[in-house]
């Protein structure tokens, strides 16, 4: 639920600054910053829900390489759109994130089998 809360923070922020222009970039400010907030819960935890404890962190490991190698060209492909695009890079960026929104809503925790006791 984290996760899933995280990535419509970002879009819910860009349209507030859409619809009320730069009187709202506090706003846009904070429900970015939160939405990466709750990523970095989410991260660790949503693996550890799907996979279970078992090879958690290999598991992590390779889930986040993509995430790694994208957070380093990340401000470099920002640039670039925003040279091309402007501000309507904004509109991009939360599209990348409501398709992720929509990625996790397919996503199902498996069962797991109860402890037994010692």
């Amino acid at each position: 639920m984290s996760a899933r809360l995280a990535a419509l923070l970002h879009p819910v922020g860009a349209v507030i600054l859409g619809l009320f222009g730069p009187a709202a970039i506090t706003a846009f400010a904070v429900l970015h910053g939160a939405g990466n907030g709750l990523l970095t819960i989410a991260k660790g935890t949503v693996p550890l829900v799907i996979f279970g404890p078992a090879g958690y962190g290999l598991r992590s490991g390779i889930l986040g390489a993509p995430a790694r190698a994208t957070q380093a060209f990340s401000p470099l492909l920002f640039d670039l759109l925003m040279d091309r695009m402007g501000i309507g890079v904004i509109a991009v960026s939360a599209g990348l994130s409501l398709t992720a929104f929509a990625a996790m809503l397919l996503l199902k925790a498996r069962p797991r089998a109860a402890p037994v006791p010692a």
